[in-house]
């Protein structure tokens, strides 16, 4: 996959991402005649979360693009110790203007809508709208990030020495995170974005990165705080919320509050509800997410004539996860369109 250099006050960041068109599974560029989406991750799982997104005929009706943030997937790039969800969306703006990309929807997942919703806050002319997918509570609840906690210091235990891996360890790390984006469940697709996933996390997130891991992973959440009303007001785009209905971290009143504040601050907010999906719904319950999106997407969208979509796509994504064990067009009971509420 390709990647591109952004300077930022801790130094340059080489980001890789990934870009796909209508008719270009692996584009170098965007068709500037079509709208652009840009997905933004949650934490642990780089931009290959956004699969079965990138594999959607309807979403290929525009230029998806999505990238990996710094400690994740193959950027690389330091991570100082007060990278929280401004230098974040800075890093968004940055990466957008070396790409040359115009002003976006944004589709963010947990952090990343999260950060979605400061970029919009920080960088209003990028942005045309929001779809923030199990998006953080105003302040994290302590017992979650007590959880985020130990499922770093499961990671520190396992990984401290290189020369002797506590498989054991490493393990409890994985369930916990498991635990917090899929409820404990497994599937091809979920295993294989594992099996993706830690080769590079024993990369990034190796005993000299240790700090840097859990800056993005435990103080990223539990240092936040809610944005106050005048600057929620500043907010000028549209924004769809999108709670999953079977997220064991957060229930639905988290995202209510989120929805109340934003509405009392004059933003135009809707909020929706995938039932039964994990936190990180759209790997699970693709389909209604998907149909979701595309709606809002349209909704939002003016004087722009979208062809239809071509008759099949490919994720860009494939042919690695399929080399970590995903089965293609496996079949998932989730994966219905009657499994979301407006």
């Amino acid at each position: 996959m390709p990647s591109v250099k952004i300077k930022t006050p801790s130094g340059s960041v080489q980001i890789n991402y990934t870009i796909s068109t209508p008719t270009n599974d692996n584009a170098k560029s965007i068709d500037k005649n079509l709208p652009t989406v840009l997905f933004l991750h949650p934490v642990y799982l780089g931009h290959v979360i956004f699969h079965h997104q990138f594999a959607s005929q309807k979403l290929r009706r525009c230029n998806l693009v999505g990238f990996d943030w710094r400690c994740h997937g193959e950027t690389v790039g330091v991570v100082p110790s007060n990278f929280r969800r401004k230098e974040a969306a800075d890093d968004v703006a940055k990466f957008m203007e070396a790409l040359k990309l115009p002003h976006c929807h944004l589709f963010g997942v947990s952090l990343g809508a999260c950060v979605a919703l400061q970029t919009a806050i920080s960088y209003p002319d990028k942005v045309l709208s929001l779809f923030m997918l199990s998006p953080l509570p105003l302040i994290e609840p302590e017992i979650v990030g007590a959880g985020r906690q130990e499922i770093y210091d499961c990671w520190v235990d396992g990984c401290k020495d290189p020369k002797n891996i506590d498989q054991d360890a490493l393990l409890d790390a994985i369930f916990g995170a498991l635990q917090l984006g899929f409820n404990g469940g497994s599937g091809s697709i979920t295993t294989s974005l594992i099996q993706y996933t830690v080769p590079q996390g024993m990369k990034n997130w190796s005993s000299q990165h240790f700090e840097e891991f859990h800056t993005v992973s435990v103080k990223f959440f539990t240092d936040r705080k809610p944005h106050p009303h005048e600057v929620l007001s500043t907010i000028k785009t549209p924004i769809h919320l999108v709670h999953c209905g079977g997220d064991i971290a957060y229930p639905i009143h988290y995202a209510e509050e989120l929805r109340d504040a934003l509405k009392g601050a004059g933003v135009d907010v809707r909020l929706s509800q995938v039932e039964a999906a994990p936190h990180f719904g759209n790997v699970t319950h693709p389909e209604p997410v998907n149909a979701l999106f595309h709606d809002w997407i349209m909704e939002n969208t003016r004087k722009i004539n979208i062809p239809p979509a071509k008759p099949t796509v490919k994720s860009p994504f494939e042919p690695a996860l399929v080399k970590c064990g995903y089965i293609p067009g496996e079949g998932n009971a989730s994966d219905s369109e009657d499994d979301f509420v407006h």
